[in-house]
């Protein structure tokens, strides 16, 4: 593991440290203002339901936002560490001023800005910035900068004025209804993600993103028959997986019904697979002899590139001995000379490309891409708080007598499901960031294969930085977030941390990168605005938009400052 790699490691997790001042504290902020935990217990809990989020968010693509704003060409060792030199720079700034600012548009901010300075300064002004970012991630988190703590409001502002009717049977009716809008809401997120990942599993993003790429050729160099013949063989193959696609499709509609292992079953044994089986299997065999490692080498090494080059072409004819295979027409031995002699596979890794071929199922793969989708854990706990929430309401005001002490005591009580709620999204969508970017760091180091590989002390690593962070220093933020904006009751914290967890849930399945801290706040001050406008501090708020507005820039400029220094010593 070479230096500036351990140097990454290390700013990593300064970097998780510091976040702690920001996200996990204003994932605490309402529950440690209204004194219903102490700020140590705030602690325990917030990380117990962060970790809690690992096994309830199936597919984290809110979370690998960061690691795909920068387009695979232009992410290095040096873009990685002047990204996360200057995100831990303006985290210091804002927190010194108890400013919660976004650690995701930091870090965001930070890539882009390091990335665009290694284009221009490696190939010239000319290079478009739409070729080195993903315009549609900047663009679309930067609408939600505004969206996000909007969302927040508005349902906060629902949530507080049904919490206070008086009609308890009226205010349970009105639940039921939210719930089970939410529900069907939610089903709805999960059919499409799953139409979305079998869209991707056939792999008709690529051959759409192919098709593009030959025609913008086409217009620079029109009549060249390769790129005449590139053009027609991506359309071919979208066309045979448009075939699969809309034979799988209405399966997947029912999902409820007959469950991935069915829609597997059937998709295999109609042979709607078949296609994709030994294109699958022949990534699959390439990954394992360190095709992944070679392409993020390939970035920095000239000599890499044109290994990387070859070995992109040649391996594409691991698909004959490998569709054999497949046939039962010759044996895994066989396969493995045929294969090792288009394209060598490394000693070390014989074994390991070996095992991947005998153990290979495309059906189980395909079954494995459905599951990433079902969000029915979130969807039946969102169910399961409601009843809670409507038990807790039917208890306190018609077996026992209403009274304020009473009430004050269950609205702390029902603050402990809310906040868990709020951290169990907030783990959904941050806790996985700067694993993210540790595992980026080490797969363009080569030190490993895929995210597949990460090492278990990376999690541990940065679950235990970002709560000594909270522990450390995340109270300037955790006084501004639950006093300065309003003052909090619990019953609002209820309110604000409930509307917080719904909109991280929604705009997570929608695949939406939004900010935990600007969720908590526009959920803040939807819970004040309630009581009356003059309720919110709208100095404290207009200073807070104007530090979201400013983090993407600023960092871009701080990190693209700390690249050319970087480079500046590295000559």
């Amino acid at each position: 593991m070479t230096s500036i790699v351990i140097t990454i490691i290390i700013l990593a997790l300064a970097f998780d440290y510091i976040n702690g001042f920001h996200d996990a504290a204003n994932s605490i902020a309402t529950i440690v203002s209204t004194k219903v935990l102490t700020p140590v217990q705030a602690v325990l809990w917030a990380a117990m339901f962060n970790f809690v989020a690992y096994w309830i968010f199936q597919d984290h693509a809110v979370a690998n936002t960061i690691s795909k704003t920068v387009n695979k060409e232009f992410i290095t060792l040096p873009v990685i560490l002047s990204g996360i030199i200057g995100a831990i720079i303006w985290n210091l700034i804002t927190w010194w001023y108890g400013i919660p600012s976004s650690s995701s548009h930091t870090l965001i901010g930070g890539f882009a800005g390091a990335a665009i300075t290694h284009a221009i300064m490696t190939k010239g002004w000319g290079v478009s910035w739409g070729k080195i970012v993903e315009s549609q991630i900047i663009l679309k988190t930067i609408l939600f900068i505004f969206l996000a703590p909007l969302i927040g409001m508005v349902v906060s502002i629902f949530i507080t004025i049904v919490t206070v009717m008086r009609n308890i049977w009226m205010r349970l009716g009105i639940i039921a209804v939210a719930t089970i809008i939410t529900f069907f809401l939610f089903d709805k997120f999960e059919n499409d993600k799953m139409q979305e990942n079998l869209g991707k599993f056939f792999k008709i993003d690529k051959y759409n993103k192919d098709i593009a790429s030959a025609n913008e050729k086409i217009d620079t160099k029109p009549g060249d028959s390769a790129l005449i013949a590139d053009l027609a063989s991506a359309k071919k193959k979208l066309e045979q997986a448009m075939v699969n696609f809309n034979h799988i499709k209405p399966l997947i509609s029912s999902y409820d019904k007959l469950g991935a292992d069915n829609i597997a079953k059937e998709a295999y044994d109609k042979g709607w697979l078949k296609e994709i089986e030994v294109s699958r299997l022949k990534d699959v065999v390439r990954n394992a002899n360190d095709y992944l490692i070679l392409e993020a080498q390939s970035v920095q090494d000239d000599d890499k590139a044109k290994e990387f080059a070859k070995a992109k072409r040649l391996t594409e004819d691991y698909k004959t001995p490998l569709q054999l295979y497949l046939d039962k027409k010759i044996s895994l031995d066989s396969a493995m000379t045929a294969i090792h002699g288009i394209y060598p596979i490394r000693e070390k890794n014989l074994e390991l490309v070996k095992k991947k071929i005998s153990s290979f199922s495309i059906e189980k793969t395909f079954k494995n891409d459905i599951l990433k989708a079902d969000n029915r854990i979130i969807s039946w706990g969102i169910v399961g708080i409601s009843i809670v929430f409507c038990l807790v309401y039917l208890y306190s005001e018609k077996i026992k007598n209403p009274t304020a002490r009473r009430m004050g005591m269950m609205f702390k009580k029902l603050q402990l499901f809310s906040s868990a709620a709020f951290s169990i999204g907030h783990g959904g969508n941050d806790a996985q960031k700067v694993m993210g970017i540790i595992g980026a760091a080490l797969i363009a180091s080569g030190t490993i294969q895929d995210f597949s590989h990460l090492p278990n002390w990376v999690p541990i690593a940065c679950y235990l930085a970002i709560g000594l962070g909270t522990l450390s220093g995340g109270w300037k933020i955790v006084k501004t977030m639950g006093t300065k904006i309003t003052k909090v009751t619990p019953l609002e914290g209820v309110s604000a941390e409930t509307a917080g967890a719904y909109t991280l849930f929604f705009t997570g399945q929608m695949g939406i990168p939004v900010s935990t801290t600007h969720t908590i706040t526009g959920s803040i001050i939807g819970v004040g605005a309630t009581k009356r406008l003059s309720a919110v501090r709208w100095g404290v708020t207009v200073n807070l938009l104007w530090a979201w507005i400013l983090t993407i820039p600023v960092s871009g400029l701080l990190a693209a400052g700390v690249y050319y220094i970087v480079q500046f010593f590295d000559r």
